[in-house]
């Protein structure tokens, strides 16, 4: 019997409906770039789960590349985008948002969140100082949701950070690459519907959540980001074979596959939490979605290692590290039975 594998939740390949309707569609004709029937029939999905019937959808393939792609087109060249000092584009991108030119803005994180009040400073501590021409200016604000530490942001949280953007005319962009544990979260309280209303721009995550590949850029305003297809298009991000995303999140969004593919993960992961308080195992963040962080000794992870193979996440001192543990659409049971007993 081989290792057990919980580093990743995109570790598997893609759900068995996908690849079944990838296989049926295979050798239809159909147009380039996102202009064929099965991305529009996608587009159309998910402007009726976001109630959002105006809204521009795209297609890229993964989700540094749209952060990057994203952030580069909403700011203007002289600024910089607010994020957690944990935020995925501080620091799990390899400075790509840096690389487009453009400074990443970091203030301090509380479990993986940032408060609507820093934001509000930031901004306020830009226009009120007499320098601040020199400066670079704060042109938008990244959340995730769930965020690196799988924590989730509360609806009133989430209304709360839109109104202090709104009211400064920054836009607030939301990285969903794990949104799919998110929603299906039962104490998650926002709803597609909800970011759509609050954010200018969100991805729903599919690389993370049982596609293949891909993540759908949602705009709420149309026309928002004009000419988005040319930007995508001059950052090497438009894929020539569109199609094989749009029917990866057109099958995701038929028959509540992505609400699905959320819950077995989550289901599995809640499995896990509670077997690992049983046993004895401090965790390092609250977390209630897919992402579990344990406190281990060095010892311990060396045990474990020859079973399990976990994500590392950071030392805490010389003998203890945070090692994570992520469930994914494909967890089966048999797998957690098998980490329960291990653990």
């Amino acid at each position: 019997m081989g290792k057990l594998s919980f580093v990743s939740d995109y570790m598997e390949g893609a759900h068995p409906e996908i690849l079944k309707r990838l296989l049926e569609t295979n050798m239809e004709k159909s147009a380039g770039y996102g202009f064929d029937d099965f991305s529009e029939s996608a587009r159309d999905k998910i402007r009726k789960a976001c109630a959002a019937p105006d809204a521009d959808v795209f297609f890229l393939v993964g989700g540094t590349q749209t952060n990057a792609v994203m952030i580069d087109s909403i700011l203007r060249p002289y600024q910089g985008v607010i994020a957690a000092t944990t935020g995925h584009i501080s620091g799990h991108e390899a400075g790509a948002i840096e690389h487009g030119g453009h400074k990443v803005l970091e203030i301090e994180q509380h479990d993986g969140k940032i408060k609507a009040s820093d934001i509000k400073h930031v901004i306020m501590e830009y226009f009120n100082d007499e320098n601040h021409d020199h400066m670079v200016m704060p042109g938008m604000v990244y959340l995730s949701q769930p965020t690196e530490f799988g924590t989730l942001y509360s609806l009133n949280e989430l209304k709360e950070i839109s109104e202090v953007c709104r009211d400064n005319h920054v836009p607030l962009y939301l990285d969903g690459a794990r949104l799919a544990y998110a929603l299906a979260c039962p104490q998650n309280d926002v709803t597609l519907k909800d970011i759509a209303s609050l954010c200018d721009a969100f991805y729903i995550g599919g690389t993370k959540c049982g596609a293949m590949f891909g993540e759908a850029v949602v705009i709420p305003r149309h026309d928002f980001i004009p000419h988005l297809f040319t930007i995508i298009k001059q950052h090497g991000a438009l894929l020539a074979k569109g199609r094989i995303a749009g029917i990866q999140f057109d099958t995701l969004f038929t028959d509540n596959l992505y609400d699905n593919v959320g819950k077995v993960a989550i289901e599995a992961a809640d499995r896990i939490r509670e077997a690992l308080d049983k046993k004895g195992y401090k965790q390092a963040f609250d977390s209630p979605t897919n992402q579990i962080f344990i406190i281990l000794s060095k010892k311990q992870i060396d045990d474990l290692s020859s079973d399990i193979e976990m994500g590392f996440w950071q030392n805490i001192d010389k003998e203890h590290a945070i090692m994570r543990i992520a469930t994914s659409w494909a967890t089966t049971k048999e797998d957690v039975d098998r980490l329960i007993e291990l653990l």
